[in-house]
Formats: structure tokens, sequence, C-alpha cells
């Protein structure tokens, strides 16, 4: 483990950390398949591809729907509440679904054709079909923990829903960044608050909710999951530019090749000097010519080398750090099971140090 973590949860290993998430897909998929279920045909079937549960000719599969970091978050806020793991099964099912319904149209909106080494759901299915099980996905969100019938359901419901919104935002605010010459680091943290922090802050906190846990512990562990998911979305935003198509599951070069203005984009312009200014020239070229296309490899090579000798990709990497170590001491204003705080940091360092 690097020096990112590895401090606090040095006593939770990798194997204990896999189990956490073994745990947490275990617990969590036959109540998602039950809710995908409900879907009418052919959204059910889409779904199940879209989950790799079945291939595109409808024969079952071994996907597994991801590493499910949200559903092991989930049912250890519920534990931190002094719940049982299981009350925050629904939250889990809910948070999953909303996540999905946000990959779903963000493939589409992104013109993405490869999603965990297989074509995404519009490349397969179409669009409206995209489209479509993408919004029945966020109304069996809402429908799960609605059924639960209870006043913490209410609760965790009302934080679903703002998390939806933010990430709604977020997404808006990463289209129109495209069109952008500029951005501020500010407004592409803010950006990345919303598509990814406020979907992970759910997620840890929405089994303590779930387990009746105050609007105080709840509010902490929502902190805990908000840098939490900054420090993620650097490292991904990392991964964007310089990771391995064979771990990644995508191009090389994929955010460039979209124009993303991720974090270490706007970090190596907002840098200065000779490589941070002829890298704003080559962007202020793309925003007069949106329709332009015809990029070879060796530009995209040309592009990741002036943002790395700008300083994005260390400032990134930096930054990532610094939301980690934010997370980790948001843990301290919630009194909890020092064996649950132990998994919480784990799993934090599962998040920040990884390939794919």
């Amino acid at each position: 483990m690097s020096a990112i973590g590895a401090t606090r949860g040095e006593n939770v290993t990798a194997d204990g950390v896999i189990a956490l998430l073994d745990n947490g897909r275990i617990l969590t998929t036959p109540v998602l398949r039950a809710a995908v279920a409900r879907l009418a045909p052919p959204m059910d079937t889409v779904a199940s591809y879209h989950f790799g549960w079945i291939d595109e000719a409808g024969r079952p599969a071994d996907g597994d729907g991801g590493k499910a970091v949200r559903p092991a978050l989930a049912l250890l806020s519920a534990q931190a509440a002094g719940a049982p793991a299981e009350t925050g099964v629904p939250g889990a099912v809910a948070v999953e679904l909303v996540h999905n319904f946000s990959l779903l149209h963000d493939d589409l909106m992104d013109g993405d054709e490869q999603r965990r080494h297989r074509d995404t759901v519009w490349k397969v299915h179409g669009p409206a079909q995209a489209i479509l099980v993408g919004d029945a996905l966020f109304a069996l969100a809402n429908e799960v923990l609605l059924e639960q019938g209870t006043p913490d359901a209410g609760r965790a419901t009302r934080r679903l829903t703002t998390a939806t919104r933010k990430l709604i935002d977020g997404q808006a605010q990463d289209i129109s960044f495209e069109h952008r010459e500029r951005v501020t680091v500010a407004e592409c943290l803010e950006m990345e608050g919303n598509k990814t922090g406020a979907l992970l802050a759910c997620a840890s906190s929405i089994g303590a909710v779930l387990g009746g846990a105050s609007e105080a512990d709840a509010d902490a562990l929502e902190e805990y999951g908000y840098h939490l998911g900054l420090a993620f979305q650097a490292i991904d935003d990392l991964l964007g530019i310089w990771g391995d198509p064979a771990t990644t599951g995508k191009q090389t070069w994929s955010d460039l090749r979209q124009r993303k203005k991720s974090l270490p984009v706007v970090a190596a312009l907002a840098a200065g000097g000779p490589a941070s200014e002829r890298l704003g020239e080559l962007l202020a070229a793309d925003a007069k010519n949106p329709e332009n296309d015809t990029f070879s490899e060796e530009e995209f090579a040309l592009r990741a080398a002036l943002i790395e000798e700008a300083g994005g990709r260390e400032w990134t990497s930096q930054e990532a750090r610094r939301q980690y170590a934010t997370a980790i001491a948001a843990l301290d204003k919630m009194d909890m099971p020092e064996q649950i705080k132990r998994k919480l940091v784990g799993l934090a360092d599962f998040v920040v140090v990884r390939e794919k």
C-alpha cells in the first residue's frame, strides 16, 4: 500500500478489504436483482446486461457489476451507527441503482463505447433503451427506500434525492466545461464534488440513517464520503489520461479524446510556464473548432506530455492525498466502534490506491 494510506488502516489487510467488498456484494446483489426484475421487458434484460449478469445474447454471464465499494460503505455506515450491516442493504441497493442510472446516461452523453471491458448499453441496445433504463433505475432507487415505510427511510430518501440532484448538476457542469477554453481549479473541484463526491457521501451515510443515526453523525459520515469521492475522482482523472487500457477498459488518452477539463488539465493550465501556455494554445484552437475529431495518437501523446511537464499530473496526485486526509479526519467527528473505523479507513485506502 502506498504512502497515501496505510497509517490508521494498517490493521485492515488487503484480504480484509476484499472480504468487505464481497460481503457488500453478497448482501446487496439478491435485492438488487429483485428490484431490476420489476422492470418491464425489455428494460429488465437491458439492465441485466448493464450489470453484467447476462451477455448480449441474454445468456448468463459472470459479471459482478463492479467493485461494490458503495454497498460496502452503506453497510459499514449502518454498523458505525450501532445497527446490523443488513440494516443498510436498502440504502446500498438504492445507491447502486442511482449510480448505474448515471453510468447509463453518462456513457451515452460522453459517447463511451466500452465499460468494464464490454460494449456499453447504448452501443448494444440503442440510445433510447439507455435513457429509459437509466430513468427506471432512478425510480426504483426511491421505491426501494420508501417501501421500508419508516421515518428513517424518509430521511434516507431525502439524502439520496439531494445527492442525485448534485450528481446531475455535476454532469451538467462537466459537459459545459468541454466547450470552454478555461476552467478554474475551484470550478473543477466543485464539479467533481457534485458528480462523484455527492453519491459516495450518500453511500457513506445512508446505512447509518436507516439505522437511526443522528443528523450530526450522518453528516460526519457524509463528509468522509464526500472527500473520499474527491480523492477517488482525482485518481480517476489520472487514469483517464495515463491509465493502462488493459486495466481501465477504456481507450488510451480517454479523457483527452473527450476533451474533458479534468483536474490534471485544469491544474496544468493554471500552473503557468511554457508547457502550460502551449497546452492553452492547443485547447483554445479546440474551442474554435469543436467539431474537429481528427487528432492523431501523437497529438494526444503531446497533450499528455504537456500536462505532465506543466505539473498537472503531480498536482492531481497530491490533491488525492489531501482529500484522503480530510476524509479520514472526518471519522473522528463520530463516536463509532474502533473496528468499524479501521474498516472505513481500509476502504478509503482501497479506493485511493488502485490500478483501475
